[in-house]
């Protein structure tokens, strides 16, 4: 019954800060180069900006031509709070887009929408340049541009030390392998959901990089070039959302309702589920001292991979309660097995 108190008490404030709560911050914000303030650049610009942002939102590189979207790629001044240019080098145009009238925007187009509560990522970067070797970490100026790439791109990025310990981990063998079992225990101290490995070279004037993403027990895998490394490094961001997105993103239609219960429930867990949760239409349906029971618009196994973020574990499914067997006599009456939620999870 302590949960069921604090809960009561402190329900407001706590829907509050999961509604406003941003794991990934400036999710709707978009910065794109422009060359100059003209009219027509401008123009150019804020087209670049949407697509940047639909493609952010859903990790569908189908999305931006969206027949739905024709209105608003005509009018994108519709979705938009404010923008601006930030001086350079580059000069960018800078386009806040106002997230509930966006929201709606793709799901009357049949969008469904990435929420800003996002899986962690953790790289480990390998740069070879005709200046050397160098692993990128966190606060140098190699960092720059992969921290600009993934904010572009919709990730949350952390890299690491890059101290003499981790270079000697972060070799480019253990980088291009399959394996990450040799960057695991350099990772711990990281706490990051996945793993992301990039060996990037410089070849003739261009840069090309191979990497793979770990998250969960699932793998991915590519490579990708560009003129630069900020080029490159956009690349690799692009291609990491589009792997990730499906396993979080729900097809329009294809998705149905789950009862979902969690154990082990405390007040801070009950913050931290409903920023999970939010994007899925969370609704509460019962509380039983630290269990909870919700329904949500969700496949199940984006339920899965959405909780996995909160290193929830699942359970067995559980067995319907039995009923007892309606008395003689009675007509019309017959046993019904009390509903079991098709998903249990706890702390």
């Amino acid at each position: 019954m302590r949960f069921c108190k604090l809960l009561f008490v402190g329900c407001l404030s706590l829907i509050s800060l999961a509604s406003h709560a941003e794991n990934l911050k400036g999710l709707y914000q978009v910065r794109e180069p422009v060359n100059g303030q003209a009219p027509e650049e401008r123009d150019r610009a804020t087209q670049a900006a949407l697509d940047t942002l639909v493609l952010r939102l859903t990790g569908d590189p189908k999305a931006p031509q969206n027949p739905g979207l024709a209105a608003i790629r005509k009018d994108p001044q519709q979705i938009i709070s404010q923008f601006g240019f930030d001086a350079g080098p580059p000069e960018v145009l800078k386009v806040d887009f106002d997230p509930a009238t966006t929201e709606q925007a793709l799901r009357r187009a049949g969008l469904s929408v990435w929420g800003a509560s996002r899986p962690s990522i953790l790289s480990w970067w390998l740069n070879d340049s005709t200046e050397g070797s160098s692993l990128v970490g966190d606060g140098q100026a190699a960092a720059a541009p992969l921290r600009t790439a993934a904010q572009h791109r919709g990730l949350p990025l952390r890299l690491p030390l890059a101290d003499l310990s981790e270079q000697l981990v972060a070799t480019a063998p253990a980088l291009e392998g399959t394996d990450p079992a040799p960057l695991r225990g350099a990772s711990e101290r990281y706490n990051a959901d996945a793993l992301l490995a990039v060996h990037a070279r410089e070849e003739g004037g261009q840069w090309q990089a191979k990497w793979h993403l770990w998250l969960g027990d699932q793998k991915e895998a590519g490579s990708v070039q560009g003129v630069d490394q900020a080029a490159v490094a956009d690349a690799v961001m692009l291609a990491v959302a589009e792997r990730l997105a499906p396993r979080f993103v729900a097809k329009p239609g294809a998705s149905g309702q789950q009862t979902l219960e969690v154990q082990g429930m405390t007040l801070e867990h009950y913050a931290a589920l409903l920023r999970l949760l939010e994007p899925f239409g969370v609704r509460l349906q019962s509380v039983d001292g630290d269990r909870i029971v919700y329904r949500v618009n969700g496949s199940a196994d984006q339920m899965r991979a959405q909780l996995s973020l909160a290193k929830l574990q699942e359970l067995p499914a559980e067995t319907p309660a039995p009923v007892a067997a309606p008395q003689p006599g009675v007509v019309g009456a017959a046993p019904v097995a009390a509903p079991a939620p098709a998903l249990r999870f706890r702390w």
